[in-house]
């Protein structure tokens, strides 16, 4: 009897300690494999086989816009560039915006058909202009999958065209999918285009994502089908401040992979929020010895946003230590202190306080003048 409720205990604190992604609600999802994760902290709310292998369609092509978006960021490449399509570009099935050899289109308008209508023979011509090749790209698309913790991923292609060995898990989805939205925000002038055109308005582009018209919020993000994959899904929404990616792999039909989508995101809207731990009351400043200054201010490193679950809200107390004193130099970073945030006995985190500024250290001649100063106070005192 004592060792059942030992282990019950056991049970009852690991609810309770263990991170919010160990916590999910079962959600009633008709798709194989699916998960939900917060953008900023990379927390994963929700999950069901998530690292099961499956083939992604054109759910793919988040790595070649990540791998395109980090070469604009990058200077590489620009929207501007005019990019020639080549004939193994435009011998591309599937869904594609029928470029022809030797025609010519911005980058900028490559990215809107893949975005919006889920080019294939856009992503090809995409993918050849940054590397110079399709084999050479879709070798940086292996090794940018390796560089990011992919460890389901292998890409034989950047377009998502069935093919033995092209397998990815929701799990990884969602990480270069938050890796694109996190560090290249730019890209949802494309992913939240609804309707659009090409070529002077002669092509006529609609969202393949119908989460863009229909679902408040949406940012994003990539669609994918064939008759072996079924329907995929990486979708993105904000609310609040808060950004969440859900990813769905095998959804029976392309209503089932939005509903399923819907489902996540609502539950995780619903759910959770971002919670800025700032101080309730405005820091002192720490005194420093030996220094150009007197003291310096303590700020918090920016590691001061937290997901929790919208009831901790009211209950969430920080308490704040800080040292008594430090000696210069003091660079700006330079630990002071540390702000504990807890929801009852339960450590949430622990946000650093930080030097705000740098202070030199005196010099000789500065320590001199001090000590004349020093000395004439305590005199005429």
């Amino acid at each position: 009897m004592k060792k059942c409720s030992l282990v019950l205990c056991l049970v009852l604190l690991l609810s309770v300690c263990l991170p919010v992604s160990a916590r999910a609600a079962e959600l009633p999802l008709d798709s194989q494999s699916a998960l939900l994760m917060e953008k900023e902290t990379g927390q994963v709310l929700y999950a069901k086989n998530e690292h099961e292998q499956l083939e992604p369609a054109s759910v793919t092509k988040v790595m070649t816009l990540l791998l395109v978006m980090e070469a604009i960021d990058n200077h590489v490449i620009s929207y501007d560039d005019i990019v020639t399509a080549s004939a193994y570009a435009t011998s591309m099935g599937g869904s594609q915006v029928y470029l022809k050899e030797g025609e010519q289109m911005s980058v900028h308008d490559l990215l809107k058909a893949v975005c919006v209508a889920s080019g294939n023979d856009a992503s090809v011509a995409l993918g050849e202009y940054v590397a110079g090749s399709n084999d050479i790209f879709v070798e940086k698309m292996n090794q940018r999958a390796q560089e990011l913790g992919m460890t389901d991923t292998h890409f034989v292609n950047c377009t998502g065209l069935p093919a033995d060995g092209h397998v990815t898990s929701a799990y990884d989805i969602a990480l270069m999918s938050r890796e694109l939205i996190l560090h290249h925000p730019d890209i949802r002038q494309f992913t939240t285009i609804w309707m659009d055109s090409l070529r002077d308005g002669a092509f006529g582009l609609s969202n393949t994502n119908k989460l863009i018209r229909f679902y408040d919020g949406a940012t994003g993000l990539k669609t994918g089908s064939t008759d072996s994959a079924l329907y995929c899904l990486s979708a993105t929404a904000e609310r609040d401040g808060m950004e969440l990616i859900a990813t769905i792999m095998k959804g029976p039909t392309s209503e089932k992979r939005f509903e399923d989508a819907k489902t996540m995101l609502n539950y995780g809207f619903s759910t959770y929020a971002l919670y800025t731990a700032q101080p309730d009351e405005a820091l002192p400043p720490v005194s420093v010895s030996l220094g150009t200054r007197e003291s310096v201010q303590p700020i918090t490193d920016g590691s001061d946003r937290l997901l929790v679950q919208k009831a901790q809200l009211p209950n969430l107390t920080k308490s704040v230590s800080l040292r008594d004193s430090v000696t210069a130099p003091v660079a700006k970073g330079d630990s002071l202190g540390e702000m504990v945030v807890s929801d009852g006995e339960n450590v949430l985190t622990t946000v650093p306080l930080v030097a705000g500024e740098e202070v030199a250290r005196m010099s000789w001649g500065q320590m001199f003048v001090a000590f004349l100063r020093m000395a004439l106070m305590a005199e005429t005192s």
